[in-house]
């Protein structure tokens, strides 16, 4: 349940330019052609040869969604037509690190404010390509962790992006070391950069402390940027072939049940024997532990690797440079986390709830899944789950209604789950903003409640990117972690109140409880995630070989600081972090971003159940504006939001209302 921004998903922050982190923002600038109205289709050429479209993208009309027009595979032809379509782009695209250094290193001698906005320009068309090539490499990839050609693919992707970034290293070192003054010569001298002021504020000019002293350090954090990359590569393979394949188990109708990332999910999801739902949950928790040496090994060489990334750049460590990146103190991060363990305890009414809802003396790990409804082994279908996706829209911008219905019709979601055939799990929404297209959503969709929240939460995701490729350049279609994950956690909010409101009492029921779990996952889970990270990179600092048992170590006694006293967890040290995609990749501390988005997710739900059309006239330009503001800025331009400690406070305060919501609908005949 991550988007992946392709800008953020390839590169760091010491890579400044189009294919920074995405969470690397900018100042306040007028951005270039907002649509306040019907949105463009638009699917331009962006340095690659496949700039044609295709018949899964074609115009969508009706108002009403037609299930006879729903595809289940993405089709991203607009991407590339073939693999050697792709494979020719690159070797097109490798020509572009020595053309880019022998134009324009001579031109920075003497740097004008028209070479700076030919450089600009320039840079902007290359990173486009390499935009679309590495989306084509990444997703593909994800639907087959296993096929060499694509392995081969990224890979080679990957190292292109490297060769780019130490090509423009003296254009990185150049930038990131002027002063005031002379940045307001090459304003002065060519009026057309005002337009990338933001950009160059986010991306150079506030690094001036964080800057590669010369062009031989900025390549050598290019290549250990390259290694990171791979790491991560390796992880998610890692993770889908082996940590997530528990192996088999016997249940007690006598059938053989493989365990995996997804039939893990669904069984302890909807199977009402509480015996099957032990011995799966067993068989996983002691396979990961076996699997842990395997992955300390793999996540120690990361961890390492972060914070001399970040020690280099003049970061005490990658902690310290995710929130400089993401414009975040350690004190809100620090009051969060207070406030979310110093008030755990409103969740124990909800657990209770499930308690007495199961009919058990007490909770195990194995019960917290279960969906609560009369029939817990009911799944949903695909279709069914979109229909009432779309009419949580309802009251919503147009702009909503035909985004989703681009999406559910055009070929750009990936729904079935295939681990035995090596898909990945887990699921994201990646942008086309070089494109000004759609985004792709990957899925593994089961017919579980949860997996038409995760579905709601991509198509969050797939608004947003869709707004911003359409209404800001390029250049600022971005933001921070935490900002591109309100959407997403906002039309969850918008999905659970409809059914709430339009259902049966026992889909309602079932529903409001699963946000409610999801409401304990995303303000304990999510910020346990990124402590444990925390701690383990300073026992990766400390250490050079660090076992499983000690990360596991660490993982139970963060979790016991966050978890209900009322669940009987297992004595020994769980290694559920082995499995976590999110602490494997090159944007780091990811998870609390989630805590974060949550929290302003349910402070923006108020001010939208209290006047939907204002609301939606402010959502919709915050959406399209991209990294054009901060964050906090932005927040604070369109909702008048802080991100303090009574922003968490209040969060919670919402937690309750919920669970008393939940029992009052229980009690409705």
């Amino acid at each position: 349940m991550k988007s992946k921004s392709v800008k953020g998903l390839i590169a760091s922050g010491m890579f400044r330019g189009p294919l920074a982190l995405g969470a690397l923002l900018s100042l306040a600038v007028f951005p270039e052609g907002r649509n306040s109205g019907k949105l463009e289709k638009s699917y331009e050429g962006s340095g690659n040869s496949t700039g044609s479209r295709n018949d899964a993208g074609s115009e969508c009309t009706s108002e009403v969604l037609d299930p006879g027009k729903v595809p289940t595979e993405w089709n991203d032809a607009y991407l590339f037509s073939t693999r050697e379509d792709a494979s020719k782009e690159l070797e097109r695209l490798k020509k572009g690190p020595q053309e880019i250094s022998e134009s324009f290193r001579p031109k920075f001698e003497k740097l004008s404010g028209p070479v700076m906005l030919e450089y600009l320009e320039n840079e902007k068309a290359y990173s486009k390509s390499l935009d679309v090539l590495y989306t084509y490499a990444y997703t593909q990839l994800s639907k087959n962790v296993n096929e060499s050609f694509l392995i081969s693919l990224l890979g080679n992707t990957q190292d292109l992006l490297t060769e780019y970034k130490k090509a423009q290293a003296f254009a990185t070192v150049k930038l990131t070391s002027l002063e005031k003054d002379e940045w307001d010569r090459l304003f002065s001298e060519e009026p057309g950069l005002e337009a990338y002021r933001a950009y160059l504020e986010a991306n150079y000019m506030r690094f001036i402390e964080h800057r590669p002293k010369d062009e031989t350090q900025a390549a050598h954090l290019a290549e250990l940027e390259n290694q990171r990359m791979k790491l991560e590569t390796e992880a998610l393979s890692e993770i889908t072939n082996k940590v997530t394949k528990a192996g088999e188990i016997t249940l007690e109708n006598g059938e053989k049940f493989s365990v995996n990332s997804q039939s893990y999910s669904t069984l302890l999801s909807t199977d009402p024997t509480r015996e099957n739902r032990k011995k799966c949950y067993d068989k996983r928790f002691y396979h990961l532990i076996d699997e842990s040496d395997s992955m300390a090994s793999l996540y120690s060489k990361k961890a390492q690797l972060d914070d001399l990334v970040a020690r280099e750049l003049n970061y005490t460590d990658f902690y310290d440079y995710s929130l400089y990146n993401f414009y975040l103190t350690h004190a809100q991060v620090d009051d969060m986390n207070t406030v979310f363990k110093q008030r755990k305890e409103v969740f124990e009414a909800y657990n209770d709830f499930r308690r007495k809802k199961l009919e058990l003396d007490t909770l195990k790990p194995y019960d917290l899944m279960l969906q609560l409804t009369d029939h817990p082994g009911k799944k949903y279908a695909y279709i069914d789950a979109l229909q009432e996706i779309q009419k949580s829209y309802s009251r919503m911008d147009p702009n909503f209604k035909e985004i989703f219905l681009k999406m559910a019709t055009g070929g750009f979601i990936d729904v079935y789950p295939d681990p035995e055939h090596g898909k990945q799990p887990g699921g994201y929404c990646t942008d086309s903003c070089a494109l000004k297209a759609p985004p792709l959503i990957f899925m593994n969709y089961d017919g579980l409640i949860r997996d038409q929240k995760t579905l709601t939460h991509e198509l969050g995701h797939a608004v947003n990117f869709y707004l911003m490729g359409n209404s800001v350049d390029y250049l600022y279609c971005t933001g921070t972690i935490y900002e591109m994950e309100i959407p997403s956690t906002f039309n969850e909010e918008l999905f659970v109140d409809y059914i709430v409101e339009n259902s049966d009492k026992d889909t309602a029921v079932a529903v409001l409880s699963q946000q409610i779990d999801d409401y304990q996952n995303f303000f304990t889970r999510q910020p346990l995630i990124t402590e444990f990270e925390y701690k383990a990179h300073q026992l990766c600092k400390e250490k050079e070989t660090v076992s499983g048992a000690e990360l596991n170590a660490i993982w139970t006694d963060l979790s016991k600081e966050y978890r209900s006293s009322s669940v009987e967890y297992y004595p020994e040290d769980s290694a559920e972090w082995t499995y976590i995609n999110h602490i494997y990749l090159t944007s780091n501390y990811y998870t609390f971003n989630y805590a974060v988005s949550k929290a302003i997710t349910l402070a923006l739900f108020k001010q939208y159940r209290g006047d939907p059309d204002a609301f939606n006239k402010k959502y919709i330009a915050y959406l399209s504006a991209g990294s054009t503001m901060p964050p906090e800025e932005k927040l604070k331009e369109y909702f008048g939001i802080k991100i303090d400690r009574q922003l968490f406070e209040d969060a919670m305060d919402v937690v309750e209302l919920r669970i008393q919501e939940l029992y009052k609908l229980a009690r409705e005949e």
